[in-house]
């Protein structure tokens, strides 16, 4: 990571962080464009492209029509013919029309040109509960692009990581699906408590450089570190995990994953093979989820260290219920029942 001075530092939430990696892309590269639904004029719908048409013109940071497929064509054509197109889906809800075009295009350019052609484009949008959003503004579709060969997929849990992991993946030559939790968009998770979690135990991650800086791809975070029990968590579940784990007081290490594809198992495996207990929250559906993927990685590379069952608290395998939401999304009553169920094997 380039070293950044403290005079430069500022507290950001993950908008405006988000929003300062792309102003620093499009400052540095002039093969950086940024395309999708309201991100010009309007700034998008949450904020993260404010000021950048303005600064930057429109056909740097332009408008499209409502059509992922045609969003996601073009930037894969862009991204062909050398320029480094950072296209925003509004909803990770609205991907689906768009997921051909990710599928059989992007994932496998650099493969079936035999790298004579790459697809360096990077795909943000928001993603996951917690806004009162209802099932077609809430859903967690990050375990479907880990199944894609071809592409990666990073999801921050800080303003501090968010603004590093997306100038990396702007740099990336593959493409890159860039989650932004939306419950943390603004500010500290709350969800069931009347206060804001406390700062991290590293730093506070809400003092992010105003210049450039990149945090590696397929590098995960210890959050916490302990001896009884590994918890592994990406996006918003990290603050509510390291929220119960302060609050019980548990001995446990905390592993926000970052990226999910490149997988950091090394630092899972070393973690697990210590404690002999994984714990793994998300907040995506349970069947099929990557939280599967993950506990099998578990069993297979830690076996004989485990002393229990490898556990999972995750959202149900129904549409994300708006009136119901705080009971489907994963929180502290049932992460602790998880976590007292798994101490006593």
């Amino acid at each position: 990571m380039f070293e950044v001075s403290s005079d430069s530092i500022k507290t950001m939430n993950m908008i405006e962080a988000i929003n300062s990696a792309l102003d620093n892309m499009l400052e540095r590269d002039d093969n950086v464009v940024i395309l999708g639904e309201d991100i010009g004029y309007f700034g998008g719908v949450f904020r993260a492209t404010a000021n950048l048409q303005e600064k930057y013109g429109k056909r740097r940071v332009f408008d499209t029509p409502i059509s992922e497929n045609g969003i996601m064509g073009v930037a894969v054509g862009m991204g062909a013919y050398g320029m480094r197109p950072v296209p925003e889906i509004q909803f990770a809800d609205y991907i689906y029309p768009g997921l051909d075009q990710i599928v059989s295009e992007a994932a496998r350019m650099r493969y079936r040109s035999a790298a004579d052609f790459i697809s360096p484009l990077t795909i943000r949008t928001p993603f996951g509960g917690g806004i009162f959003g209802g099932q077609t503004h809430s859903q967690s579709p990050e375990s479907l692009f880990t199944h894609m060969s071809g592409v990666k997929t990073i999801i921050p849990a800080t303003p501090y990581d968010a603004k590093g992991l997306l100038i990396s993946a702007i740099e990336d030559n593959d493409p890159v699906i860039f989650f932004e939790p939306k419950r943390i968009y603004n500010g500290p998770f709350t969800g069931y408590y009347d206060r804001p979690v406390e700062p991290w135990s590293k730093h506070d991650a809400s003092q992010v450089p105003e210049g450039y800086y990149k945090i590696p791809l397929g590098k995960a975070n210890v959050v916490r570190e302990g001896e009884g029990l590994t918890i592994l968590a990406y996006g918003t579940m990290v603050h509510v995990v390291e929220a119960v784990v302060k609050e019980q007081n548990i001995d446990a290490d905390v592993i926000d994953l970052r990226t999910l594809l490149p997988l950091d198992i090394e630092t899972i495996e070393a973690s697990v093979q210590k404690t002999g207990r994984c714990l793994i929250v998300h907040e995506a559906t349970r069947t099929s989820g990557f939280g599967a993927e993950l506990s099998a990685l578990v069993q297979e590379r830690c076996f004989y260290h485990l002393e229990a069952p490898v556990e999972r608290v995750t959202g149900f395998d129904t549409p994300y219920p708006h009136s119901l939401e705080w009971a489907y999304f994963p929180g502290p009553v049932r992460i602790t029942t998880a976590i007292e169920k798994i101490m006593k094997d």
